[in-house]
């Protein structure tokens, strides 16, 4: 998370200059507890005869002020109890080069066609259907990792230490944030909550259920409470001001 930053210390350092009391401390210090980009939308439901949707996706944020280079990280799929990446089908790397920007949108469509449902309401930045990644509508998981080594069809737990930079577990699937999001439906998908800025790191608490979901790509708009910099001088905002 502090790579976003120029230098932690100057920043904490001038949290503390403008705070008078420690509560304000430790709300500077909490701003730092998810990483910027981060898994902001999962839908399994396409691919079958029932769904919303034609094809699975999934749509990860950038809710950080500067662009990150995502090259080489990889999204992958496990199933309830499996492992991560458990096939090369259920891993995607992104492109050398794929840069997020700040407050911005991207879109993996993902699995095969199904019979049922509409194609996406917006183009996909990225696409399986040759490769697979076809997650179950229901119960299941996936992981964003910084890497595309060390981790593919390792057990929860077992992946390379730092690696791992977000991760939503829905239904009865293992290795969650905090707890579970529910189980899902091929109508429904899991929505991070305030349009992906809200990452408590608690799938439950950071995620809604909902009925036809509406996924965003890089051209959608940014997210406008994302690109707000508060301005009051005496709390973070006097901080993320300065970084904008």
């Amino acid at each position: 998370m502090w790579n976003k930053w120029p230098d932690r210390h100057s920043v904490l350092a001038l949290s503390i200059a403008n705070c008078a009391f420690l509560p304000c401390l430790a709300v500077a210090s909490s701003a730092f507890a998810a990483n910027a980009v981060r898994i902001s939308q999962v839908y399994g439901g396409g691919g079958g005869s029932t769904g919303t949707y034609l094809r699975d996706y999934v749509e990860i944020y950038n809710n950080g002020n500067t662009p990150v280079n995502i090259g080489g990280w990889t999204l992958q799929y496990g199933s309830a109890a499996g492992n991560w990446g458990s096939s090369a089908g259920n891993i995607f790397t992104f492109p050398v080069g794929t840069t997020i920007q700040p407050c911005q949108y991207m879109l993996l469509e993902a699995g095969a066609s199904g019979t049922a449902g509409v194609a996406l309401p917006v183009a996909a930045d990225f696409s399986t259907a040759l490769t697979g990644f076809s997650m179950s509508g229901t119960t299941g998981k996936v992981a964003l990792f910084s890497t595309g080594t060390g981790n593919a069809n390792v057990a929860c737990g077992a992946e390379a230490v730092g690696t791992i930079v977000d991760k939503v577990s829905y239904g009865g699937g293992n290795c969650p944030e905090g707890t579970n999001v529910g189980t899902l439906s091929s109508t429904q998908g899991a929505v991070r909550n305030n349009a992906g800025v809200t990452d408590t790191d608690n799938n439950l608490a950071d995620f809604t259920i909902v009925a036809n979901p509406v996924p965003r790509n890089s051209a959608s708009p940014r997210n406008a409470s994302c690109l707000v910099t508060p301005t009051s001088k005496s709390t973070w905002g006097a901080v993320k001001s300065i970084y904008r």
